[in-house]
């Protein structure tokens, strides 16, 4: 009798305090997205699924979701899935509208802002950065990583400074600015970040290519020769592919 009335009484402190069930749904997923790896991430999202169940109005649990689809869809691209692409834009879809909810109730939080810049990348990843410009979401994708800029820029590893160089190099012409992209790069190496980040020597390097000169084809070789002994295969192959490029 005595246990049916504690198993009674934990299941009534479920349901009069929802913060701690969906307190422990975060955690689960925090857990299991911690854990790295395609596979692991993949298991997540049904993870913060149940979170937002729990908590559909969470702030941190919609952004935390927004970055697990974000970063399915890049991992899928990283490791050459035979259906990338259609990931990217499923994933990057879901994320998006994850963050755009995130940034509904927290305007001023930067994760929503930059996982909402992030999720566009992955998006236009699967259906092209045309398709994605048709769409209106340049305007949104340069607002969002300026705002994680203003409000913190030194976020998640300097993240809003690469993400803003990346985004002015991959624009099409006449919307790129290969200077303005140039600022942030280097504002990004300044942060001390671009030593360990395979990401940013790479990306960083196709920029100092496509602007020529001896000065910065020398200095595009010095940070692709780093990335190109990456352990993460899918920038160290990269890396090598534009080392060949500079004569």
């Amino acid at each position: 009798m005595r246990a049916i009335f504690q198993w009674g009484l934990v299941l009534l402190l479920a349901v009069c305090v929802p913060g701690a069930t969906a307190s422990q749904a975060l955690q689960d997923a925090d857990a299991r997205y911690a854990a790295g790896g395609l596979d692991n991430i993949q298991a997540s999202l049904a993870l913060y699924a149940e979170a937002r169940r729990a908590a559909p109005s969470d702030y941190e649990t919609l952004w935390k979701s927004a970055r697990a689809h974000r970063d399915y869809g890049n991992r899928a691209k990283q490791k050459n899935l035979p259906d990338w692409e259609d990931i990217c834009k499923a994933q990057g879809k879901i994320a998006m509208q994850l963050a755009e909810r995130a940034i509904a109730l927290a305007p001023e939080g930067v994760e929503g802002q930059f996982y909402y810049g992030l999720s566009v990348g992955i998006y236009s990843d699967g259906v092209s950065i045309f398709t994605a410009l048709s769409e209106g979401l340049k305007d949104k994708t340069q607002t969002s990583f300026e705002k994680a800029y203003a409000l913190d820029k030194q976020y998640n590893q300097a993240g809003p400074i690469l993400s803003l160089g990346r985004f002015w190099t991959v624009l099409p012409w006449p919307m790129n600015d290969k200077k303005k992209a140039l600022k942030y790069f280097r504002e990004y190496e300044q942060s001390g970040y671009l030593e360990t980040s395979d990401e940013g020597q790479v990306y960083y390097g196709e920029l100092l290519i496509k602007l020529g000169g001896k000065a910065n084809k020398a200095e595009a070789r010095r940070w692709l020769e780093i990335a190109a002994r990456s352990p993460e295969p899918y920038f160290a192959d990269w890396a090598q592919k534009l080392l060949a490029k500079i004569d």
